[in-house]
Parts: structure tokens; sequence; C-alpha cells
């Protein structure tokens, strides 16, 4: 992996999810405009486990989340993280973080974290995929279907990424044919990190937002890229299991088992290239479709 030049997008990023420490348990983070047209989740789940995180003792990492977006959030305004410390235990510390933005609640989560301890242990095994080499990456397939794209949101679209995804099974994004509800990602940092371990925390927690909802579309032919289809996150939880780090390749499987309701379901499993299961996530999304857009 090459080393990165400064003031890369990568060393941006990891300053974003920082957070700046305004009073004693309030924290302010700046946002990004990744064409979305709101603050990528992913964003608002780093930031509210990088403010809990600094709120905890050293020796304890985060062992699982649970949060729920309200609101859309205003990717050209900060946003304010207010932790609650809710317990401090022996072995397991509580947080509960509000995320506020123009006076109103867009993201609350509880994080629950604890000490090093060993016990029994088994894991799914990890499935058998192609490896991350030779494949293109979700730049250079984004960069052959730009033209349908109207220039400000190209720009945002096509800028240098800090997280480089490549997908096994790709699909069309602007005519995917009707698929299984599952899909298989390679992801890492762009270039090294640093060694404290909670950082690769909270900058999975910031990737692992991708891709998730787009798997419960993947059974109905339909990507967010196509004109009428509205997705958003609803609410996203995670487990933690074991050391990794975010500059190592990682495997993302991800498979939706039910979307009804305008909802859908998934659920991902990340894995370190040499199979170790570091990661559970489950995430409900928002699906629609105008009706003048359904097939």
């Amino acid at each position: 992996m090459p080393m990165c030049p400064q003031n890369n997008v990568l060393e941006e990023l990891l300053v974003l999810l920082k957070l700046e420490k305004i009073e004693e348990n309030i924290f302010r983070g700046q946002s990004q405009d990744l064409g979305f047209g709101a603050v990528y989740g992913g964003q608002v789940l780093g930031q509210a486990l990088s403010a809990a995180i600094q709120t905890v003792p050293e020796d304890r990492h985060a062992h699982s989340l649970h949060a729920y977006f309200l609101r859309p959030g205003d990717a050209n305004q900060p946003i304010v993280y207010m932790v609650d410390c809710i317990r401090d235990g022996k072995s397991f510390t509580t947080r509960r973080v509000v995320a506020i933005q123009k006076g109103k609640a867009v993201f609350s989560m509880s994080a629950s974290f604890q000490i090093k301890e060993s016990g029994f242990a088994h894991q799914d095994a990890m499935p058998q995929v192609s490896g991350p080499d030779g494949m293109e990456t979700e730049h250079e397939m984004a960069l052959r279907f730009a033209h349908h794209l109207p220039p400000d949101i190209r720009e945002k679209i096509l800028c240098d990424k800090p997280i480089e995804f490549r997908h096994i099974d790709p699909v069309d994004p602007l005519s995917p044919e009707i698929a299984a509800p599952e899909r298989s990602v390679w992801f890492r940092a762009i270039c090294p990190m640093p060694d404290n371990p909670l950082i690769h925390q909270y900058l999975l927690a910031y990737a692992s937002d991708s891709g998730v909802v787009g798997t419960a579309l993947r059974p109905h032919g339909r990507t967010f890229w196509q004109p009428g289809v509205q997705v958003a996150s609803l609410d996203h939880a995670m487990w933690f299991y074991g050391d990794f780090r975010m500059d190592d390749w990682m495997l993302y499987t991800m498979r939706s088992p039910v979307a009804s309701s305008a909802r859908g379901l998934s659920m991902g499993q990340i894995f370190t290239k040499d199979g170790k299961l570091v990661a559970a996530v489950a995430q409900e999304g928002l699906m629609r479709c105008r009706p003048e857009h359904k097939g």
C-alpha cells in the first residue's frame, strides 16, 4: 500500500471523525457533501461512535451499537453530538449519543464498550470469493456511467474517496438486472492509518453504511441511481468481534432476507482477508418508488 501525500482525503476524513470537544461530553463535527442531497449516514455513525469513545476508559473498545436515523442531516452544516454517560461498570460501559442539527435531533445511538476478555469462540466461515486483486474499483465503475449524471452530482461522485471499494458482483447502476438479494464487496482505506484500534472502529462504522440498503433493491431490479427511487437508512446495528485494520483488505458480505411496507432489512458480515469475522451488521432502510416509475 503506497504512502499517502499530505492533505489526502483519508486524513481529511479522520479529522472529520475525530470531532472538536466544545464542552464536557459535547462534541462538534463538520459535515461532508458526498452528493446524496443529505449527510451520508456513515458519517453520523462514525462521528457518534467517535464521540462516545472519547468518554470511555482507554482499555474498553466498542462491542455494539444500535442507532436510529431520525431526520436527514444538512451536509452544509456542522452537527453537535451530546453524550449521556449511562453506566460505567467493571466490565461494560454504556453511552447514549444524540446528534443535534439546527436545534433538532437527527440521529440517536446507544453504544456499549467492554474490557478485553477471553471466552468461548466460534464463527461462520468466510465465503469462497475472488480476491480483490485486479477487480474494477467502484471509482472506475462510476467513471463508465458519469456521463449520465448532472455535472454537480458527477463532480461529487467522481472525487477521490478515502475508502476503496471493489464489488465482486457489480450491477449496472442505471439498468440493473433482477438478482438475488446478496452482494460481496472488498474494501480498505486508501493508505496507512494510525495504530489506535479505536480509530479503526469508528472508520469501520463509517464504511458499514455503504451499500446495505441497495442489497434489498437487487431482487426488484432497482438501484438508488435510477429516477424515482428513494432510499434512506432508518436504523443500524453493529457488533464488533476481534481486532482488525481498516488499511488492510476486508470483505463485506450482505444479504437481505425480507422487504415489505416500503422497508428492506439487510444483514452483513465483515471479514478480514485471512477469514476472521470481525463485525456483524443489521440495517433497515426506507425503499420507495414513485408510481410513475414502477416497473
